[in-house]
């Protein structure tokens, strides 16, 4: 399955890799209300809180806070955290309801971005790191930094 985002990116949870290892990743449709995609695209949408459940075969996300549009319609203000609707193809939620009914796993919204003039969730299922797996994460990530600023003073030496 896993698709990438190759839109422009309105939105993006990095802490998600931070707590979950990510083991799949889906695309999902959004549906949004007119002024709730013209406040996505002027980028003042945040996922960091976010997450997703499957109810009724029907599979929503919830907490993704997109700030009300200034030059939209203030008689009809709408919650800036409402339950959303997501829109993915029946296979594939119930493959995502199987997946993450598992011990440990949850869906994580991950980015918010715009393909083909059409809001996208990409959607991940996480399974939650521990607090020693993810002080492992991060020493990693400092070695691979450390090994890259080395190879980096070696490659101006030798010039």
């Amino acid at each position: 399955m896993g698709k990438k985002a190759d839109g422009k990116v309105l939105a993006q949870n990095k802490k998600a890799s931070h707590d979950y290892y990510i083991e799949d990743t889906y695309e999902a449709g959004l549906v949004l209300t007119g002024t709730e995609i013209k406040s996505l695209r002027n980028g003042r949408a945040n996922i960091g809180d976010a997450f997703a459940t499957i109810r009724n075969g029907e599979i929503f996300v919830h907490n993704m806070h997109i700030s009300p549009f200034e030059q939209g319609n203030r008689a009809n203000p709408t919650d800036p955290t409402r339950t959303r609707k997501l829109l993915m193809h029946k296979e594939q939620i119930h493959k995502l309801l199987g997946q993450s009914k598992r011990e440990g796993f949850t869906i994580v919204p991950l980015k918010v971005y715009v393909r083909n003039g059409y809001a996208k969730l990409l959607i991940g299922l996480g399974k939650g790191k521990k607090e020693y797996d993810k002080r492992d994460s991060a020493a990693k990530r400092d070695a691979q930094r450390d090994i890259q600023r080395v190879l980096r003073d070696k490659q101006k030496i030798a010039r």
